[in-house]
């Protein structure tokens, strides 16, 4: 057990600076620091450092051939970790960096093979959150950072997260509140003449052609390929899932009603968390709202996945989201949390 030091930004005695300071002399030692970006919180250590990334590995119980993504304070800095950058992607950063997206590009071998899961390359992207940037700034070299949770598990959007999943199995949380957006980045591989979207995040595949024109999508975004090294995180492994099985169930909400009553029938404590609209709708008793825009949907959907506890209810039933803007990265999430899909 490691004695997990928490510092919070807004409460503490110390100044942010201070603190912001405390946090990168330890990730510049070789330990680990979950630190808030605008997404969900990173689990990070200095990932030019092999044995300092394989304490994330070690404290999140995370396969070793997912590859991670490393954070940067800068177009500078990205650009010290790799070969070459498309002149697309130079688009793609003043149009979205700082931000939610994460550049797959070729590796110049900057980043420990850990972090790469040796592939010949390497995911990079530059936070928005003024926290994550600020420890980035002071750090001056890459952080890899994951979701900071236990694997498998719904990624953490508040400190509490981190500490329920990881106290004890790292050196510290910087607590910022609240994350934003709520699920993680996008995943663009940069790899080739056309982009291509390996994870659906915080930027939609709409905003991106607008800016580069075609986008492809990897089919084995949502299947995953369970031969090869998946090229991102998030492509191969079952992720976000809630202690007590989740099922998806399409259709409107007469249909949503209907599984739950069959449930009910059954004897089966029934938790449904649907739009605010569609709770309005139903005659359920455990339910928690996800807000009524996909904006919220997105923010209050990692919450709300660990609400629902194992020895309160035994089933878990969500409704369906349309695809479009972020509306993919909800479904992803979803489709990879579910351990069945009621289709109608």
């Amino acid at each position: 057990m490691i004695d997990t030091k928490r510092w919070k930004i807004a409460e503490s005695g110390k100044s942010k600076e201070e603190t912001i300071a405390e946090a990168a002399q330890l990730l510049k030692a070789g330990h680990t620091v979950a630190f808030p970006t605008e997404t969900v919180y990173g689990l990070g250590a200095d990932a030019t450092n092999a044995e300092a990334v394989a304490k994330i590995f070690q404290a999140k119980g995370r396969p070793q051939d997912n590859p991670l993504i490393a954070h940067v304070a800068s177009k500078d800095q990205l650009l010290k970790l790799v070969d070459s950058l498309p002149d697309y992607v130079e688009n793609l950063i003043d149009a979205f960096s700082p931000g939610p997206i994460t550049y797959v590009l070729p590796s110049n071998g900057i980043c420990a093979e850990n972090v790469t899961a040796g592939l010949p390359t390497v995911g990079v992207r530059i936070p928005s959150h003024p926290v994550a940037l600020a420890l980035l700034k002071v750090c001056d070299v890459p952080i890899a950072a994951p979701s900071a949770n236990l694997s498998g598990k719904p990624s953490p959007t508040t400190a509490d997260h981190v500490w329920e999943d990881l106290n004890g199995r790292i050196a510290g949380i910087v607590d910022g509140g609240p994350t934003g957006v709520g699920v993680e980045s996008t995943i663009i591989d940069c790899t080739q003449e056309t982009p291509s979207i390996l994870r659906p995040g915080g930027i939609s595949k709409e905003e991106i052609e607008e800016i580069v024109g075609k986008v492809l999508v990897d089919p084995a975004l949502d299947n995953g390929d369970t031969k090869e090294k998946p090229k991102a995180p998030g492509m191969k492994y079952t992720h976000y899932a809630p202690e007590v099985p989740l099922w998806l169930v399409e259709g409107d909400n007469a249909r949503l009603q209907k599984v739950y009553q069959e449930l009910v029938d059954e004897g089966k404590r029934v938790g449904v968390l649907a739009n605010r609209n569609t709770l309005e709708k139903l005659n359920v008793t455990d339910q928690i709202s996800l807000g009524e825009s996909l904006e919220e949907v997105a923010a209050n959907l990692y919450d709300s996945l660990r609400r629902f506890k194992q020895g309160e209810i035994d089933i878990i039933l969500c409704e369906t989201y349309p695809e479009i803007g972020i509306g993919q990265a909800i479904m992803n999430r979803l489709r990879k949390a579910a351990s069945r899909y009621v289709e109608k």
